[in-house]
């Protein structure tokens, strides 16, 4: 029997989802600005809803180049608005364009976004080792940090919560739960 974390056995893309991507440490750049932008329309939201849209949000964001995204005109935002098959709300649209150019000014500064995120974790992975779904924070003294430097840069929809959920998606925590068989798995990343 495989035992998994609980949060990820609702449907069959959640179960894929736990499975093949979340807690496995992200290094790509293009793949970061994706998760980046994903939590930040989350916010307020259930991940559920987001990942059903996953797909319609790479076509209507470019496949995430923040490259591209970093251009949008307001016409571009407006157009997004009125895009039915994402998630429509304006300020975390405009909040894309606008974290798209802080990534930019980041990847400058740092070589690339991933030297710059993952430099808070000293580039190796918290190893968590919690029993229970409820024993999960939603935020730790460490998101508080990298949110205040993200807020500091210019970024929008960044708070504590939504870089801990950054963190746990892309590997940078390991938060599955220590009996779930992917615990073990993405230890070995």
């Amino acid at each position: 029997m495989c035992t998994r974390c609980e949060w990820g056995t609702s449907n069959q893309l959640m179960i894929k989802y736990h499975d093949e991507e979340w807690g496995v440490p992200l290094h790509d750049d293009r793949k970061l600005f994706e998760f980046f932008v994903l939590e930040g329309f989350q916010a307020g939201l259930s991940w559920a809803i987001v990942l059903n849209k996953r797909g319609n949000f790479r076509k209507a964001f470019d496949q995430f180049d923040p490259e591209i995204v970093a251009r949008y005109s307001e016409a571009k935002i407006q157009q997004l608005t009125g895009d039915t098959s994402i998630i429509r709300n304006k300020q975390k649209i405009a909040a894309t364009v606008n974290n798209a150019q802080r990534f930019l000014e980041i990847q400058k500064e740092f070589g690339s976004f991933d030297r710059y995120i993952w430099g808070f974790v000293d580039n190796q992975p918290i190893q968590n080792a919690f029993t229970a779904l409820k024993d999960l924070p939603a935020k730790t003294p460490l998101s508080d940090k990298i949110s205040a430097d993200l807020k500091k840069r210019g970024f929008k929809f960044v708070g504590s919560t939504v870089i801990y959920a950054h963190m746990q998606a892309t590997g940078m925590v390991n938060d599955h739960i220590v009996h779930c068989f992917r615990y073990t798995e993405v230890q070995r990343f």
